[in-house]
């Protein structure tokens, strides 16, 4: 069958549900992914033909595709600071909001010679820590997370791009009551977490992709309790950075004064509150005073 063929199958099926521009994405994501073909093949190749057991491998990631399954989880990695990360249902497939954290971290830590000592609060896929390791020679990062299944994940990605993090299973929650590991006790340079923020009324306006296939566990707080994680891990951060270090984190975007006041009760200074990419209100900075 013609690949331009099956291309226009895929606009036909599936424009409805993503529009014309997500479709072409997905499309030259998975024959770039299953046929390692680059996306102006069909420029150079317009009568190109794949055969038939290439054409079940991309009519049965369609069918998926059409059931709404994240392309990440179709593949099997997501692309993030120059890096592919294997995800699966376990971990919240990064996003390029949580990209311009990293960034931002790196950004602040650019000029910094000697040794930072960083921890990740809720480290799901390892995307975060494992970035700043492979972009920080001076660094010895952890990462810590709730979910066995999420740091299955977290350490295979650790290994397949060689890098150093020690993660923890651990609840961030009663990190203090319940840790022995002399690791997280010692004090930080570095502290960031993006915990669950998602109120269970903003739910209407997710797609379908994130509620059914990404885990609650990542996502999800009660309505009337929609900082608790955020409470912890500003409590935590107080009494394990060093002077003046810097605690990172991705908010909600309705939640941005809410938060900066958790910071400024726990006595951080030089608070600031960030805009992403989409102009939405999503990190903050404090530094332990």
């Amino acid at each position: 069958m013609l690949l331009r063929e099956i291309k226009n199958i895929f606009h036909l099926e599936l424009d409805a549900i993503y529009g014309k521009d997500e479709v072409n994405s997905f499309f030259y994501l998975l024959i770039e992914h299953y046929f390692d073909l680059e996306r102006f093949v069909l420029a150079m190749q317009p009568e190109l033909v794949i055969d038939k057991e290439q054409e079940t491998v991309i009519f049965q990631a369609l069918s998926k595709l059409k059931l709404e399954k994240p392309i990440q989880h179709i593949i099997g990695t997501a692309y993030f600071m120059g890096l592919d990360f294997k995800v699966n249902k376990h971990v919240l497939i990064p996003r390029p909001e949580t990209e311009e954290l990293v960034r931002w971290i790196l950004d602040d830590v650019k000029d910094v010679k000697q040794l930072l000592t960083i921890l990740d609060m809720g480290t799901g896929s390892g995307c975060i820590p494992i970035s700043l390791d492979k972009n920080l020679t001076n660094a010895k990062v952890f990462g810590l997370d709730i979910s066995t299944d999420a740091l299955k994940v977290a350490d295979e990605n650790n290994a397949l791009l060689n890098a150093g993090v020690k993660f923890f299973e651990a609840n961030m929650l009663s990190l203090d009551a319940e840790t022995s590991a002399k690791e997280l006790s010692q004090k930080f340079d570095i502290i960031i977490s993006n915990p669950p923020y998602v109120r269970e009324l903003e739910k209407e306006e997710m797609q379908n992709n994130v509620i059914e296939h990404e885990p609650s566990l990542a996502l999800f707080v009660p309505d009337e309790d929609p900082l608790k994680f955020y409470s912890a891990v500003v409590n935590f951060a107080a009494d394990h950075l060093n002077e003046d270090g810097c605690l990172y984190l991705e908010i909600n975007q309705y939640l941005g004064e809410e938060t900066m006041n958790l910071l400024e009760e726990s006595n951080f200074k030089t608070i600031e509150l960030r805009k992403d990419m989409f102009g939405n209100d999503r990190m903050i900075k404090g530094i332990k005073k």
